[in-house]
């Protein structure tokens, strides 16, 4: 059985490159997603509303084999009718990672659109007073505060996105679910592998949770803690 370990290992590489990918993608989308829902315009707001509905309604392995299978047949009618017989695969990877942005790409619009709310409003008002443009006022005073009220919720979205990686899977990726199960079906033993493979993600999140907490520390200097008690 050991001599499965090291491929899954490989595949575990493959898992945090899919998760970091998928990463940026949904921050972007997560930006730009909280960007039009906040800027006041019935088309970019409800383009986003739509997004983020349609999204958080489908399930994420729905999403996936649709785009995946979809997006093929998609991709290969419009080559078809470019003059191109030649069909085309969509890779699982770009698949995959892309995908997984797209779906918390939503879950974080929802996270980065309340983390801006709850910004005064009187402190963008003062930039843009002082001649600053709205990409510089966003830069210099929204970020950084930002993130602050955005970590919490981002937090949940990344441990959650790191757990999703495993639906790529089903679309032929070799991941390390992939390869536990076919050492699983190999060996006869799936609770060895599946328990390792379960072991590794549980590695990944428990470093994840210090790493985020340091950087939440980090953007709370200066921020006074209340807490309630009962005397």
């Amino acid at each position: 059985m050991l001599d499965y370990i090291p491929a899954i290992l490989e595949g575990a590489l493959l898992t945090v490159a899919v998760s970091l990918l998928s990463l940026a993608v949904s921050i972007v989308l997560g930006l730009l997603g909280a960007t039009a829902k906040l800027s006041g315009r019935r088309l970019l707001t409800g383009v986003a509303t739509v997004y983020t509905t349609v999204v958080r309604g489908v399930p994420e392995l729905v999403l996936m084999l649709l785009v995946f299978y979809g997006g093929t047949i998609g991709l290969n009618a419009l080559l078809e009718s470019l003059g191109r017989a030649e069909p085309v695969d969509i890779n699982p990877f770009v698949a995959g990672v892309l995908t997984i942005g797209f779906i918390y790409g939503a879950y974080m619009t929802e996270t980065f659109r309340g983390a801006i709310l709850a910004i005064p409003r009187g402190q963008m008002e003062a930039a843009w007073a002082f001649g600053m443009g709205r990409l510089q006022t966003f830069v210099r005073i929204t970020l950084p505060q930002m993130v602050r009220y955005a970590l919490p919720g981002f937090t949940n979205n990344w441990l959650v996105l790191i757990k999703s990686t495993a639906l790529v899977s089903l679309i032929g990726l070799k991941d390390m679910t992939f390869l536990a199960k076919q050492a699983s079906a190999a060996t006869r033993e799936p609770f060895f592998f599946f328990l390792f493979v379960g072991a590794l993600f549980l590695i990944y999140t428990s470093v994840s949770l210090w790493a985020l907490r340091r950087l939440n520390d980090r953007y709370s200097l200066g921020v006074r803690r209340v807490t309630s008690w009962q005397g």
